[in-house]
């Protein structure tokens, strides 16, 4: 997979200023987890670099961190995000500071509002870094599903004079070429998310993940990510119980922030007791919960890359995922690819993998080694 910096235009003789933009630089969030690993790679070359978000927390070696300011209530941040356009004080009060960068690196709108005008008016490189476009009829929330049916319209206009658009994935660019896209002067490219092969990699100790959530010796599938409909928790849970019937001791362990407070009471009413809920985990920590696990398994409907299935294959685990978006491009041969709401389907897979583990463990334990 291609690393996330860019290619230059010429020779490269001085270091250069690269601000990057997004709505929101949390933990929580891929694509600032996405973010953070472009400062990293860029302030290691020498870069001098600086993050524009609406909102964050993540605090970087070696840059500068600028917040815009965002409502807190989740409607009326949608609300706000979505008419981002109209706020001209604080455009004109955050534009100009855009003008001394050599490139901004936009993800995502509405912070393509600035890296549009910094364009136009002050001729700076604008890459658009495109992580795919959700349906939105996976969103459960109505103001969830009308912003991304405005929002996309908005995103085209604000990529028109993007200067380069790197995908995430080919999938996510197929996507750009057909909602937002295609734009005749811009050069295209696809980087995959870089995964930090110093933090995930096989050989972890999980042992210390297993005790706090009392998981025993038991075989472990694990889900890291968003819990939101459109990740399709509530489908994997469905599979789950169908796993029991032939695992009686696997367990579930989900890890990740809830959004949705319905939803997530809905989750825990499905669970039945025998789903372990962790909530959001530090970035630092979840190496420790690749390693702790059995089999990494999502029932995500749609994903433009998949940041946790990559991660977990980097810490030498299998996955069981559906045929949607980017997977296939992801997943490695050691995974398995269901369709598409085969919840049945799925559940095989899983109890194939756990099997499969649990005779390599047995194997490991005759001949000594563990």
């Amino acid at each position: 997979m291609k690393h996330l910096n860019l290619p230059e235009r010429g020779v490269r003789t001085k270091e250069m200023k690269i601000a990057i933009l997004l709505p929101t630089f949390s933990k929580f969030s891929g694509d600032a987890r996405v973010a953070e690993l472009q400062v990293e790679e860029f302030t290691e070359r020498g870069d001098s670099v600086a993050v524009f978000a609406l909102e964050g927390d993540i605090c970087t070696d070696g840059a500068e961190l600028f917040l815009l300011g965002s409502p807190k209530n989740s409607l009326c941040q949608t609300v706000y995000r979505l008419l981002f356009f109209v706020d001209i004080i604080k455009i004109l009060r955050w534009l100009p500071r855009l003008k001394s960068f050599d490139r901004i690196i936009c993800h995502l709108y509405p912070m393509t509002w600035l890296a549009c005008l910094a364009s136009k008016f002050y001729g700076v490189d604008y890459t658009y870094w495109n992580h795919g476009i959700v349906e939105p009829g996976l969103y459960s929330h109505l103001h969830e599903r009308l912003y991304l049916q405005i929002s996309n319209p908005l995103t085209r206009i604000t990529v028109k004079n993007v200067d380069r658009v790197v995908s995430i994935s080919k999938f996510a660019e197929d996507q750009f070429n057909e909602y937002l896209g295609p734009v005749a002067k811009a050069k295209y490219e696809i980087v995959y998310n870089r995964i930090d092969s110093e933090r995930f990699h096989s050989g972890i100790d999980g042992a210390a993940v297993r005790e706090k959530h009392g998981l025993g010796n038991d075989p472990v599938m694990l889900y890291i990510g968003r819990i939101s409909p459109h990740k399709g928790i509530h489908l994997l849970i469905e599979a789950f119980h169908l796993v029991r019937r032939q695992v009686p001791n696997a367990r579930l362990l989900v890890v990740g922030k809830h959004s949705f407070s319905d939803y997530s009471r809905k989750l825990k009413e499905m669970g039945n007791g025998v789903v372990s809920f962790a909530g959001y985990v530090d970035d630092e920590e979840l190496p420790s919960y690749y390693a702790a696990c059995s089999v990494y398994v999502t029932c995500s409907l749609w994903e433009g890359f998949n940041l946790p299935i990559a991660e977990a294959q980097s810490c030498g685990k299998p996955v069981v995922a559906f045929d949607i978006g980017a997977h296939k491009e992801v997943i490695n041969a050691d995974g398995v690819l269901v369709e598409r709401a085969d919840v049945a389907g799925f559940a095989r897979a899983c109890v194939d993998k756990i099997l499969a583990q649990k005779g390599v463990d047995d194997d490991r334990s005759r001949s000594g080694g563990g």
